[in-house]
């Protein structure tokens, strides 16, 4: 069963080493009439029990869902024995999907990503990232699928960005309202290109400028913008300045107040909203089979 994270821990003084402070917990919702919500943590994740993902979901349900997602971040479902067609089907009513350009995709479904690892090919997810920032118009959200995983090992651990924005001080939070962070697909996805092929997917993705605390465009909530995977840097900043302010950012993803983790089992869904918060696949089940799908949701540009 998944398992919220254990407070932060103290130093032999006594002194916190990484939470500034905790950002109050929001009052909960009005309840539920169709699904049943259970929180994995205080602040980010819940699991959704009473939906079946391989059924047209009627209006009520489907608003609940959206509810659940919004206030949650991060929405699991268990149980799903769902085709291709009924995964890319739920992940359509939230909106247009995207065609990775850099992913394997899977046969016949091009707007399905095909994430496989085994004896030969390790997992390489294992960074704190939010997918595609390196686009115009990053993500809104994902939904991952669990076809084959292995007994022990694989989970993945998400991260309250929101609240990682919150937990900071005043004056860093006037501070960085004003920033612009680079978002670049070379350094994951550029690696092994020759440097025309480089150079041609560069002039069809150019480097994207993104504010470095991004308001929501549903809730309203502001949260940090940057993460490891394929922030570059600051505009207007040097790099041995940004890199130190960056730094400092992407250790809010790593502070487990702000995080909630899943474990994978046979049937079972992820559906996380990149505008909110971060995700890590753990990468400890080498040699072990890891096999999933994902289908990506188009967002809109950061502001």
């Amino acid at each position: 069963m998944p398992t919220p994270c254990a407070a932060s821990p103290r130093d032999a003084r006594g002194s916190e080493r990484a939470v500034a402070r905790r950002p109050r917990l929001e009052e909960p919702q009005t309840p539920y009439e169709r699904i049943e919500v259970r929180r994995l943590s205080p602040g980010i994740g819940a699991e959704i029990r009473g939906a079946d993902l391989s059924k047209p979901l009627e209006r009520i349900t489907f608003e609940e869902i959206r509810r659940a997602f919004l206030a949650h971040k991060v929405v699991f479902f268990r149980g799903q024995d769902i085709t291709t067609e009924q995964h890319v089907a739920f992940a359509r009513l939230f909106g247009e999907l995207e065609i990775h350009p850099f992913a394997k995709n899977k046969p016949g479904h091009p707007e399905v990503m095909a994430i496989q690892h085994g004896p030969e090919n390790r997992g390489r997810e294992n960074t704190w990232h939010s997918d595609v920032t390196w686009r115009q118009a990053p993500s809104l959200g994902s939904v991952l699928r669990a076809i084959e995983v292995p007994e022990v090992g694989g989970d993945t651990l998400f991260a309250d960005m929101q609240a990682a924005y919150l937990g900071l001080g005043d004056a860093m939070q006037r501070l960085l309202g004003g920033l612009t962070a680079i978002h670049d697909f070379a350094g994951v996805f550029g690696r092994g290109l020759a440097p025309a092929a480089l150079a041609e997917m560069r002039a069809k993705y150019p480097p994207a400028e993104h504010p470095v605390v991004r308001t929501h465009p549903e809730t309203g909530r502001k949260g940090l913008y940057v993460n490891a995977a394929f922030t570059t840097g600051i505009k207007g900043m040097t790099h041995a300045e940004s890199r130190g302010l960056l730094e400092l950012l992407y250790r809010q993803a790593a502070i487990p107040e702000y995080q909630c983790r899943f474990r994978w089992d046979h049937h079972a869904i992820a559906f996380w909203d990149n505008r909110a918060c971060q995700h890590y696949a753990v990468s400890d089940y080498w040699p072990k089979v890891r096999h999933m799908e994902r289908v990506t949701i188009v967002g809109d540009r950061p502001f």
